[in-house]
């Protein structure tokens, strides 16, 4: 790779005449040449031996995907929109790597959801997206906040549901790709319900679980205007298009609960490992097989899902799929994906996939694992090697029992105009820029990433006994709230958000029982308002459980989690279910 840099070990003269000649190519380096320096313990993060991390800015709000311009100001698309907007601009006026000036805009309603994602620079333009819609702004030159209201591109008329995510992806031509999330998780009607078949053929994919492909420039889109380029995707939040091969890819998020679902099937453990983030390149045409199958990373194949006759072996119509390039242990959550196009970091990283990979929810009673970013080195448009670790140490914790203790879950991944990697997370709002400081770049250098792999709880495969954190006797409302519940809310009831909300101190939980009791009973679709937030994560129905069941689960999480309210009797769980409908 042509790549000039200025280290702390250019001391020599001609090296630092050298710097202030191109400071303008002088990577990780101030307008002077002067190097730049890491944040104090690089902000929490391990790295590779050469690289620092500076912190760019904290606590901006849920920063999702990211942008930099050719002039190092950033764009940072947050989850939800606030009074003062939902994009965070940033500009860095004094070189030392940090934002001293931020701006917040982009207002837009909270009928537009709560996972808004994408954000892309191209041709001078801003483009972001909400669940909904997708919009650009034009950006001025030497200005940080663009003039005017956006231009509306794409309108998806479908409505909210559960994997609405929209991150955006442009191809050198100057198309606009755009994925449809599925809205369960294994097409089964009713949802999420254990025993329950696939419906087949699955109905949702006929304007669902895939990528379409949209004029770039084209305003107010609908889906009817697109092209459908891949199928059998579930989830897509991590995706760019990889200018070296010509191609779009993706890192899925995979089904979950085969546990909770097929107790007979799968084990805990199982179902803490499976299935597997499939990496996956996409070509026009390209099916993935969801739901009918998913991707077993530790046998190397695709199998039947169980909701079509699988039991974790069988293939059957499962040849006829795509595989991806790499399976990842289930649940990482990859939520951003990156093609390093940068000339900062050693050759090692030249045209390689980094992987932000936000972590997991449902992974009890193991560890949750995922949040760290990941490095796939390419070469020839395939996989060269072995994923690594990149960066970890977001949590700041290990392990990681509720998705509540870890301090940060990282997202979005951008390069800047000088090869700087920039990383966002979505808890409180930090962002990074990981600069390269070494000097000559061995396979040595990433020996310490290489232990992290092995021992960290959050990477490495959990011991089926000795990982497993539920070794103690439960209560009967326990066990059924760790069976069905804690995946979603979490062994301390504090929840995910803004997918599911705490139990604690919340009048769903502590006011009304016959509220409560139906929630459990019969699901719940749509938004709700928690303790002043929205949360959009689908409630499904627990009609399996028997009376005693409800009211005992009920119970426990009325009287735990800091709650104190009265116990629910089996006759109250009666008394609700016989209730007479009020659906019109």
């Amino acid at each position: 790779m042509n790549r000039f840099f200025c280290t702390k070990n250019d001391v020599l003269p001609l090296a630092i005449a050298s710097c202030l000649l191109v400071a303008a190519l002088c990577a990780g380096c101030t307008s002077e040449g002067q190097p730049l320096s890491g944040s104090p313990n690089n902000g929490g993060l391990l790295l590779p031996n050469g690289f620092e991390a500076i912190v760019v800015a904290d606590s901006i709000g849920p920063a999702r995907h990211l942008a930099v311009r050719d002039n190092g100001d950033i764009y940072a698309k947050l989850k939800q929109s606030n009074d003062d907007g939902s994009i965070v601009a940033l500009r860095d006026t004094t070189e030392d790597g940090r934002a001293d000036v931020i701006r917040t805009f982009g207002v837009f309603s909270e009928s537009e959801g709560n996972f808004q994602t994408g954000a892309e620079i191209r041709d001078g333009h801003l483009y972001v997206s909400t669940d909904l819609r997708a919009y650009r702004y034009e950006l001025v030159p030497g200005q940080l906040v663009p003039d005017g209201p956006p231009d509306t591109l794409f309108v998806d008329e479908g409505g909210l549901h559960q994997h609405i995510a929209k991150p955006l992806s442009f191809d050198a031509a100057g198309n606009m790709y755009i994925p449809y999330g599925a809205p369960s998780n294994a097409c089964q009607d009713p949802k999420r319900t254990p025993g329950v078949a696939g419906q087949d053929p699955c109905p949702e994919l006929d304007d669902h679980a895939g990528i379409w492909r949209f004029d770039g420039d084209k305003l107010n889109q609908t889906q009817a205007n697109g092209q459908r380029v891949g199928t059998g995707l579930r989830s897509v939040v991590a995706m760019d298009w990889n200018p070296t091969d010509g191609h779009l890819y993706s890192v899925v998020h995979g089904r979950d609960n085969l546990h909770r679902l097929w107790p007979e099937k799968y084990t805990p453990w199982e179902n803490a490992m499976l299935p597997a983030a499939e990496f996956v390149r996409v070509s026009e045409g390209s099916n993935f097989g969801w739901p009918y199958c998913y991707y077993d990373q530790m046998q190397g194949k695709k199998v039947l899902a169980p909701e079509y006759g699988g039991d974790g072996d069988k293939v059957g119509r499962c040849r006829q799929f795509d595989d991806p390039v790499i399976g990842f242990p289930g649940h990482f959550a990859p939520n951003g994906l990156m093609f390093y196009q940068g000339q900062q970091f050693p050759d090692h990283y030249e045209n390689g996939a980094f992987i932000a990979f936000h972590g997991s929810t449902i992974r009890n009673p193991y560890p949750q694992a995922g949040y760290f970013v990941a490095f796939v080195p390419f070469e020839d448009g395939k996989p060269s090697g072995e994923w690594e670790v990149f960066a970890n140490g977001f949590a700041g914790v290990d392990p990681i029992v509720n998705t509540s203790d870890a301090e940060h879950r990282p997202g979005g991944l951008a390069t800047g105009p000088d090869g700087s990697l920039y990383i966002t997370e979505d808890n409180d709002g930090k962002i990074w820029r990981v600069i390269y400081t070494g000097g000559s770049f061995t396979e040595a250098d990433l020996a310490r990433m290489e232990k992290e792999k092995k021992t960290a709880s959050n990477i490495r495969t959990p011991h089926k006994e000795k990982d497993n954190l539920r070794q103690e006797m439960l209560s009967a409302g326990e066990e059924v709230y760790v069976t069905n519940c804690a995946a979603c809310h979490q062994r301390d009831g504090k929840g995910a958000p803004p997918r599911y909300p705490t139990l604690a101190g919340t009048e769903w939980v502590t006011g009304d029982k016959q509220r409560l009791i139906s929630v459990i009973v019969n699901g719940l679709e749509g938004p709700i308002e928690v303790k002043g937030k929205s949360y959009s994560g689908a409630m499904p129905s627990h009609d399996f459980l028997s009376d005693e069941e409800v009211a005992e689960v009920a119970t426990f999480i009325r009287q735990n989690f800091g709650n104190d309210a009265s116990a629910v009797s089996t006759k109250d769980v009666r008394r609700t279910r016989n209730a007479p409908s009020t659906d019109d």
